[in-house]
């Protein structure tokens, strides 16, 4: 009785994504991947904050060639 069998965990599956749909499941896992992550850390007792990201350099604007008055 215990046991979950490849049949429940399908039916499992279908719920979740007629819950949630395709393009959100990602999401969700990507924000509870980083709550396990928040959470480990936290027991370890790391406050280890993560970096910010990199800033990539702002496009350097290019010349327009100048238009001659007639």
């Amino acid at each position: 009785m215990g046991e979950f069998s490849i049949f429940h965990w399908l039916i499992v599956l279908a719920v979740v994504l007629i819950f949630f749909g395709g393009r959100r499941i990602p999401e969700v896992m990507k924000g509870l991947g980083e709550g396990i992550r928040s959470f480990k850390e936290g027991m370890s007792g790391n406050s280890h904050t993560p970096a910010p990201p990199a800033q990539t350099p702002a496009p350097t604007p290019t010349e327009k060639p100048s238009e001659e008055k007639k």
